[in-house]
């Protein structure tokens, strides 16, 4: 942390040099002139406490989380800041960005070295509730197949498994023999994709039925034997954005966060005759709670190189996934520009990146109860899943 605070104040301008203390008049009352560059780099998490209901926004710095408008009006009776209402739910946030951060980053200068836990807005982020950063977002976009060592992994999946030929989802047997690759999936054409100019293959997730916090637990549907990990960075789009270049898309990124794109890759109850031969992108990605998301979004501004994070999963403690974002195949600036050339994306939209190789399809191996998936971004956070039967199934 010290070491990237020292390369965000090399590489953005401090608006003081040091803390200085002005007295007016001959009274006690004083002015301190607190830096509102962004020279702290913090958080974001939406929490509530244990067994009460209700949530707000908190900064993270460190091990704690404070409360937006107990630390600003902290900063209002002791520094002499004028008075300011931050938003307290994470979309309004995001929409109101450009006004709010200059006291975000006030009060993270001001709380660098860490807050008096006595402060009745300061809390130990172990001591809270922390939900789903957005409740809920109006879009949950994702990409398929989108590291070259996952497509290649999927078409290389242990024979007899059921595929989709994109990313392992459903509705085609192994048609490998036949000249497409799984389901009409060829990766061998990987290397003739120009991002630029060929579409990604996206799907959508219901945002109200698929999110879930972090820490809460997806159910396995009765008869579905074949819940995947798939780990995912979340791009967080921060104002509305429609025919976006590529060029552009980086002033319309918020921020980042973590993504589980839970899929169902077949079962016993399966339905396999069809009208449609191909994929049924519905049925194997848009399984209830099927998208936990968080814990935490770190804005942009403290991301110094989104095209170069490391994304691991481990299931169980065992690591499975371990790749950087390096790897994608299209970028987060051609995944919005694509998506936003057919609709509009808004404040606080996610857009799922696509998965690195070492799925459980990829293996052979899927999930059961008991077992807990952890997906971490350096930087951002750890997304902790456990996995259990849906309750009342009876299995």
């Amino acid at each position: 942390m010290i070491a990237h605070a020292t390369l965000m104040r090399a590489r953005l301008p401090r608006l003081f040099l040091a803390v200085s203390f002005v007295f007016v008049s001959a009274c006690t009352s004083t002015t301190v002139q607190i830096s509102d560059a962004p020279d702290t780099p913090f958080k974001l998490a939406t929490f509530g406490f244990t067994g009460g209901e209700g949530t707000t926004v908190g900064l993270v710095l460190g091990e704690q989380i404070l409360e937006l408008n107990g630390a600003s009006g902290h900063l209002v009776a002791e520094a002499g800041l004028s008075a300011i209402v931050l938003p307290g739910e994470m979309r309004a946030l995001i929409e109101a960005y450009d006004t709010a951060a200059p006291r975000l980053y006030q009060i993270a200068n001001y709380f660098q070295d860490g807050a008096d836990a006595t402060l009745p807005f300061v809390h130990a982020v172990n001591a809270v509730r922390i939900t789903a950063p957005i409740k809920y977002p109006w879009n949950v976009l994702a990409a398929a197949a989108n590291y070259k060592a996952h497509a290649e992994g999927m078409a290389a999946a242990p024979s007899g498994e059921i595929s989709d030929g994109a990313d392992g989802i459903s509705g085609a047997t192994d048609d490998a023999e036949s000249g497409g690759g799984r389901g009409g999936f060829d990766p061998s054409r990987i290397a003739e994709i120009d991002p630029a100019r060929d579409a990604p293959v996206m799907f959508a997730k219901s945002p109200r039925s698929c999110i879930i916090d972090p820490g809460e637990p997806y159910y396995i549907p009765p008869g579905r034997e074949r819940i995947d990990w798939e780990g995912e960075m979340a791009v967080i789009i921060g104002k509305p954005a429609y025919l976006v270049s590529a060029e552009e898309a980086n002033d319309y990124v918020f921020g980042y966060s973590l993504m589980y794109d839970v899929s169902d890759r077949g079962g016993s109850t399966r339905r396999e005759v069809s009208m449609f031969p191909g994929v049924n992108w519905f049925d194997g990605k848009s399984t209830n709670r099927g998208a936990p998301f968080g814990p935490f979004i770190v804005p942009k501004e403290f991301i110094p190189d989104h095209a170069n994070l490391r994304l691991t999963t481990r299931v169980n403690g065992e690591l499975m996934q371990d790749q950087t974002t390096a790897d994608l195949i299209w970028s987060q600036e051609h995944l919005i520009a694509f998506t936003t050339s057919i609709l509009t994306l808004y404040p606080g939209d996610v857009i799922a990146t696509g998965t690195p190789s070492g799925t459980g399809m990829e293996r052979g191996e899927f999930l059961k109860a008991g077992d807990v998936v952890e997906i971490e971004i350096e930087g951002i956070g750890i997304l902790r899943t456990p996995i259990e039967h849906y309750p009342g199934s009876g299995t």
